[in-house]
């Protein structure tokens, strides 16, 4: 076996805790056990039968081929459309970029704009990739504490504080993953205000977007001023339960499309062609499958996040949006992580530690919903005993 080298920003990527945990749990499995999955953030809906069959029929007629590096002039226009209606703003379709899922929009963008030893202002607890993928393009990712006490939304004087000279890209997320918050228009405003007079470039990730309980989604990209400086990112998996398809998009002005498309003809050189037509469909067809996914969401939601409230030593949140509750449980384990770990392997219930999702998660836990009825309410039983045993076994 060779000595191979690796590079050294291989060393700055992370990787995805569910996953990791999903891998885990995969293995108790194996061995005969019976797991209780709360870990990985996929809806457990099919995708729609219309979305189906128009891939189907799009194989059968030989769209096999490579598309321009931006995606069809028709999904282009498709997903102008569709954003145009749904955020207020204009969208040409000149302006999008369509991608293998909505990772490759924020790896293109990242890599086009920042130099080694520029910032970004990450949301911290949320999605680990935003740090991972800044880290591993070179530059410095700044974690931007959400606080229970503040709903998880972005305080504004945090945000003016943590700006300095190198600052470039402020990352956003409404809904957001792992905490189920919103951002209010009144929050939107203020951080707006703040990014314009220090002329940054906003990342605003929106992939959870229709999964929202109360209200309507709101989008920063919509305020006067903040279009041209705003890099929307969405994309099909979460509210089509399209996950293994991978599709997303981009939505941004167009001297940034032009780079993130030329940083995807070299990396990916184009996104399925199928899929693509597929996505028209998703968009233009019927919506009575999302409404039901979400209704069902929500249904979900409020057992596990009054089961939850019901066991000593847990308190929770009600998201507004996504499908996933961040349960405080500093009472039982201050950190969290130990408390993950026993109810994975003592309890068959795979959590993720609130850590997994930046330090700020720190005494919490983040459970999917995405699952059945009759499970959560089993998990929520397994961890209601769990909890019990676990604050013995340290008393």
């Amino acid at each position: 076996m060779p000595a191979y080298r690796f590079a050294q920003s291989l060393s700055r990527l992370g990787t995805e805790g569910a996953f990791e945990v999903l891998a885990r749990a995969r293995e108790l499995e194996a061995q005969g056990r019976h797991i209780i999955h709360f870990q990985i953030g996929e809806p457990d809906f099919d995708t729609p039968d219309n979305i189906k069959e128009v891939a189907t029929r799009a194989l059968r007629e030989g769209d096999t081929h490579y598309t321009p590096a931006a995606g069809t002039a028709a999904t282009r226009a498709a997903i102008a459309e569709y954003v145009s209606r749904t955020r207020g703003i204009v969208v040409d379709p000149a302006e999008v970029v369509v991608t293998p899922g909505a990772k490759p929009v924020m790896v293109g963008l990242l890599l086009a704009v920042l130099e080694p030893g520029d910032e970004v202002l990450c949301p911290n607890p949320a999605y680990p990739l935003y740090e991972s993928i800044t880290s591993w393009v070179g530059a410095t990712p700044v974690p931007l504490p959400l606080r229970e006490q503040n709903a998880f939304r972005v305080d504004p004087d945090d945000l003016r504080r943590l700006i300095t000279p190198k600052t470039r890209v402020l990352v956003l997320n409404s809904p957001h993953n792992p905490c189920g918050s919103i951002l209010t228009p009144e929050d939107l405003v203020a951080i707006a205000e703040i990014v314009t007079q220090h002329d940054l470039l906003v990342l605003s990730d929106e992939i959870y977007s229709r999964i929202l309980y109360e209200g309507e989604h709101a989008s920063i990209a919509a305020l006067d001023g903040m279009r041209e400086r705003t890099v929307l990112v969405d994309g099909f998996s979460k509210t089509y339960a399209m996950t293994g398809w991978r599709l997303g998009y981009g939505v941004m002005p167009r001297p940034l499309a032009d780079a993130v498309t030329r940083v995807m003809l070299n990396v990916n050189s184009c996104t399925a062609s199928m899929v693509q037509r597929a996505g028209i469909e998703a968009l233009r067809g019927p919506q009575d499958a999302v409404s039901a996914m979400v209704a069902e969401f929500r249904r979900r939601r409020d057992v596990v996040v009054d089961g939850l409230n019901a066991i000593e030593g847990i308190t929770c949140l009600r998201p507004q949006g996504a499908f996933y509750v961040f349960p405080n449980v500093s009472a039982i384990d201050p950190d969290g992580k130990s408390f993950a770990e026993y109810l994975l392997y003592e309890a068959g219930v795979a959590v993720l530690s609130g850590t997994a999702f930046g330090r700020y998660g720190r005494g919490h836990l983040r459970l999917s919903y995405a699952n059945s009825l009759e499970n959560l309410q089993e998990g929520l039983r397994r961890i209601a005993s769990a909890a019990v045993a676990f604050r013995a076994r340290g008393a």
